[in-house]
């Protein structure tokens, strides 16, 4: 749902007045979201369906991880496709992704980026606000083995053959509380019961504080694994620079700490709301920034595919920018878990 995150979600001021006042709210959207589940009939495609979400509105990696698992299914030999609700596009869908010809504002930044790939991975993406109907395409088209759901877990529509939760491991689950008191999409205990497997994403917060890893051990009994987002390829160019860092998504903050781990000389930050349609104005200000400062422009995947396509100082802040290519890394034993996991899902597929 398109909502700004207050800042009383998380930090200090968890137990806000806000908070309270408006907990009867979140109690009456975490009880529509468990209804939805009782009185739903799935629909279980004839294709595996792999789902990865997250419990809390906002930022934690998912889209990272969603890109490493179609890598990880086609060294398997599948034909995997993503399906996607296409947030923040205009289009409605079912329709598939054309990188050539759709915008972000189209069919929404992480559908984009997905769709992009890589040279060894080319990956076909659907956007459906109706995850059945887009189900149903994907289907009717032939030639894919598996299909990742980007998001949807709160999404009773299609079966899953397996459901992967990914949490920030600083941010954690905030306040507990459920939107618009707090981020969850709906009791975490109910939300506990609609996974296989729950990814802790990135580094525990440094006050040596009880982690959410820890808390998710004890109350869920699936894997509870651990997995990172670091930078990938080269990054040697940002040592000694001055930069200009721009970011429109939901935890900005864990790309400008990461730009700070590779010594730049300077780093200003520039925070945009998530999902933030630039505008020929935004372009125009970071661009002189960046002439006065003598700095780098620098900004993340999502970012850029969002400029993708636009025309006038738009096009020229994205041929300006430079970007930070991220990945997700498993340590051995979490790799193999959830390695694992998948195999179990593509148990019968026929490999191309």
């Amino acid at each position: 749902m398109p909502l700004e995150e207050p800042g009383w979600w998380y930090g200090e001021a968890r137990d806000s007045l806000a908070a309270r006042l408006l907990a009867p709210l979140g109690d009456l959207y975490g009880a529509a979201v468990e209804r939805r589940f009782r009185t739903a009939a799935p629909y279980r495609s004839e294709l595996p369906v792999i789902c990865v979400g997250n419990f809390t509105a906002g930022g934690t990696g998912k889209t990272p991880l969603t890109r490493f698992l179609i890598a990880e299914l086609a060294q398997r030999g599948t034909v995997p496709a993503c399906l996607s609700r296409g947030y923040g596009g205009a289009l409605a869908g079912p329709t598939w992704v054309d990188i050539a010809r759709h915008t972000a504002a189209e069919v929404g930044d992480e559908p984009l980026l997905i769709a992009r790939g890589s040279d060894d991975v080319p990956v076909r993406v659907m956007i459906a606000r109706d995850r059945k109907a887009g189900q149903a395409v994907i289907e009717a088209a032939g030639g894919v083995d598996v299909v990742i759901m980007d998001d949807g877990l709160q999404n009773p529509a299609l079966a899953k053959d397996l459901a992967i939760a990914v949490v920030d491991a600083r941010r954690g689950i905030g306040n507990g509380r459920v939107i618009p008191a707090g981020p969850l999409r709906a009791r975490l205990g109910f939300q506990l019961g609609l996974v296989d497997c729950i990814v802790v994403m990135g580094a525990d917060p440094p006050d040596g504080s009880a982690t959410i890893f820890d808390d998710l051990k004890k109350e869920f009994h699936g894997p509870v694994l651990r997995g990172s987002v670091e930078a990938a390829g080269d990054t040697g160019w940002i040592s000694g620079r001055r930069l200009i860092a721009y970011a429109g998504i939901a935890n900005p903050e864990r790309f400008f700490r990461m730009l700070d781990g590779f010594a730049p000389r300077s780093v200003e930050r520039r925070a945009f709301k998530d999902h933030h349609a630039f505008s020929d104005a935004d372009a125009t200000r970071l661009i002189a920034d960046a002439d006065v400062a003598g700095a780098d422009l620098v900004t993340t995947e999502k970012d850029l595919a969002r400029l993708a396509g636009l025309p006038g100082a738009r096009s020229d802040l994205m041929a300006r920018s430079r970007v930070l290519p991220i990945a997700v890394t498993f340590e051995e034993r979490d790799l193999m878990r959830i390695q694992a996991l998948l195999d179990g899902v593509l148990k019968g597929v026929t490999r191309a």
